[in-house]
């Protein structure tokens, strides 16, 4: 008699072999489950306990500015004055409640949450800004930090420990989009360590990415859209159906170098990243989110830490997100976050930044007021 087949031409043997294979296969995935392969997207999981609780019985207002500097330490520059009564009731005079007090308005911390260094606030010999916005730490030892308010026309320089060093403008009225000793408002500044420039993305009040020499603070060229001369006259409200704008919108709000030489500029309320040479000739740009109104979508950028740069990461405080950009093209491949107030959501996300590891840093302000930190998930650095 001859042996019996299936339908599908096994024999009984063969089809006992097949199943042990497949339980075998299936074992050996449970053991070793599939891991992330080298050019991943970016993903992310929010870190729930960093950072560390603070000491002195200290609570952040509003974060206006987030960076990692070359050590892999976290500053920030919150605004004390942004707190309420209620948030900062051990200060008042008597006290209200029990907690809090504000912290001093800069912050380091390690990438663990633990707090290193902190600092900040009117000194002798310099004055102190209206509205705390941007901070940066370069290589050689420096921190940058800026302000908004109404006369916070000036970057101010210090040591790592808080002394004051100079500055580049004056805390006085601006003097408009054109003028090369005065700034605007300035939102956040970039590092060319080679060049030892310093780009300022200036800002709420200007019009225009401004370039100095970070040693001598010597005016070095500036520019505005497209790589145009900036001018001052006043703008039309965003509407998604007009012509792009031919001027950058306010604020000026981030400015990024990458390793290739590429300047990346948020003009945020025109829902647009504007790409230029160092020289300010005008490369290209991405527009997200288009019919976003109100703050805008574009809000701050971090480069991803992989050899190419494969990526940019772009902060939106109106949709509460972080989008993951394919930097070559501009097109969105993954984001995180939503509006809310539990760990991983965001109100008004303002500021970010990435260290090498991946991990990511966020800011908020409005009523946000805080940091958070998100861990990398996936093997998205080779």
């Amino acid at each position: 008699m001859a042996p019996w087949h299936d339908r599908a031409g096994f024999t009984p043997a063969l089809a006992r072999i097949s199943h042990a294979f497949s339980i075998l296969i299936a074992a050996v995935a449970f053991v070793f489950p599939a891991v992330a392969t080298a050019g991943d997207v970016p993903t992310f999981a929010v870190d729930p306990s960093w950072p560390k609780p603070l000491p002195n019985n200290w609570i952040l207002g509003q974060v206006g500015g987030i960076t990692v500097d070359w050590q892999g330490h976290i500053w920030v520059i919150h605004r004390p004055r942004s707190l309420t009564d209620d948030e900062k009731g051990a200060a008042l005079n008597p006290p209200r409640s029990k907690c809090c007090v504000s912290a001093p308005p800069v912050l380091e911390f390690d990438a663990d949450g633990n707090l290193l260094r902190s600092w900040g606030g009117p000194g002798e010999g310099y004055e102190w800004v209206g509205r705390e916005h941007g901070i940066e730490v370069d290589e050689r030892g420096f921190v940058w930090i800026g302000g908004n308010a109404d006369n916070d026309n000036a970057i101010l320089k210090f040591t790592l420990d808080g002394k004051f060093v100079a500055q580049i403008g004056k805390i006085a009225p601006s003097l408009g989009s054109n003028d090369t000793t005065q700034l605007g408002k300035p939102a956040e500044t970039a590092i060319d360590k080679e060049a030892n420039e310093i780009y300022v993305a200036d800002g709420y009040g200007n019009h225009r990415v401004i370039v100095f020499d970070a040693s001598t603070l010597a005016y070095k060229r500036h520019w505005g859209a497209y790589g145009n001369k900036p001018n001052d006259d006043k703008q039309a409200p965003y509407d998604p159906k007009a012509p792009v704008a031919q001027q950058f919108g306010n604020p000026v709000h981030c400015v990024k170098l990458a390793n290739d030489g590429l300047v990346y500029v948020c003009d945020r309320i025109n829902n647009r990243i504007q790409v230029f040479r160092k020289d300010g000739t005008f490369v290209k740009e991405f527009f997200f989110e288009k019919n976003t109104l109100g703050n805008g979508a574009v809000w701050d950028i971090a480069i991803w830490p992989d050899p190419k740069q494969t990526y940019l990461l772009s902060a939106d405080g109106e949709n509460n997100e972080i989008r993951i950009i394919k930097r070559d093209d501009g097109s969105v491949v993954g984001s995180f976050g939503r509006n809310g107030r539990n760990a991983g959501q965001f109100h008004w996300v303002h500021a970010m930044a990435v260290d090498a590891k991946g991990n990511v840093y966020t800011a908020e302000v409005d009523t946000g007021k805080r940091i958070q930190k998100f861990k990398l998930t996936s093997d998205a650095l080779k």
